[in-house]
């Protein structure tokens, strides 16, 4: 199977190399105009091979790399990686010099960062620290 697509359709190329990957391509339709390439993409997948125009790869790593915890700032992620270490907010003020009160400032900006609204039945805490594992 061979995709043909004006853009890049992160979903489409997630179904497209889910599972089997022998034999499917994704390529932007600008590329058929080169012809030689579009042929030699077609009988690499025919062949039960793989072609992947190199702007569906860029996109996908570009998506991958970008989640929320990609959106905290040094500090921030400092002051998560001393949360999974099992820190207080006390002691990772200690740690890195600065009051409590700036302690409390990064962990909300965290919290809201990575999505955690409170709730009655989840601890914020302990969600931030396995987003942080889960990266890690």
């Amino acid at each position: 199977m061979l995709l043909l697509s004006q853009y890049v359709e992160e979903r489409y190329a997630a179904d497209l190399l889910t599972g089997d990957t022998r034999g499917v391509g994704y390529l932007l339709k600008e590329r058929v105009a080169n012809v030689d390439d579009f042929l030699d993409a077609l009988e690499r997948v025919a062949a039960g091979g793989t072609a992947l125009d190199p702007e569906v790869v860029s996109q996908l790593l570009l998506r991958r790399q970008s989640g929320p915890l990609d959106s905290l700032t040094p500090r921030e992620r400092e002051v998560l990686r001393r949360m999974a270490e099992g820190l207080s907010n006390v002691a990772i003020a200690q740690a890195l010099v600065v009051s409590e009160s700036a302690v409390a400032k990064h962990i909300s900006s965290i919290f809201a960062k990575l999505q955690l609204a409170p709730t009655e039945g989840e601890h914020r805490r302990v969600l931030a620290v396995l987003q942080f594992l889960d990266n890690a």
